[in-house]
């Protein structure tokens, strides 16, 4: 009987076929794959005073500008904080502030008014005459 002109079990072909030693075996793990993942970058943190400010501006529109005084004085104390440590929120103490002197203003020039008005009132009537 005639030896076939390979082996099929794969003792003869690996040896000699020139392709067998750049296939991996069937058995054998594929090489890892290194990934280079680099995050996100690290977020900038906000100052929280900043944050305060501008929400305290906001915020005293509807509180008859008593929460105004404090937005000033928060962002006057985050631009501070700010060039200090270097931290993010400039914009927002800025917002804060710029809120906090609008919203306080307008609300002295409301009360003004109001007050006096009701002085305004009031004097005219004790001086009206009846004949």
């Amino acid at each position: 009987m005639a030896q076939p002109p390979y082996d099929p079990y794969g003792g003869y072909g690996q040896q000699h076929d020139p392709y067998a030693a750049q296939q991996p075996p069937p058995y054998a793990q594929p090489a890892p794959v290194q990934h280079n993942y680099y995050g996100a970058p690290a977020a900038q943190s906000t100052n929280g005073m900043a944050t305060a400010s501008m929400v305290l501006g906001l915020v005293g529109i509807f509180f008859c500008g008593f929460t105004s005084v404090l937005a000033i004085i928060f962002g006057h104390i985050a631009h501070s904080q700010i060039k200090r440590t270097g931290e993010g929120g400039s914009g927002m103490a800025t917002a804060g502030l710029v809120l906090g002197y609008i919203v306080a203003v307008g609300w002295i020039i409301f009360w003004i008014f109001y007050i006096g008005l009701w002085a305004a009132l009031v004097g005219s009537s004790g001086s009206s005459t009846t004949y």
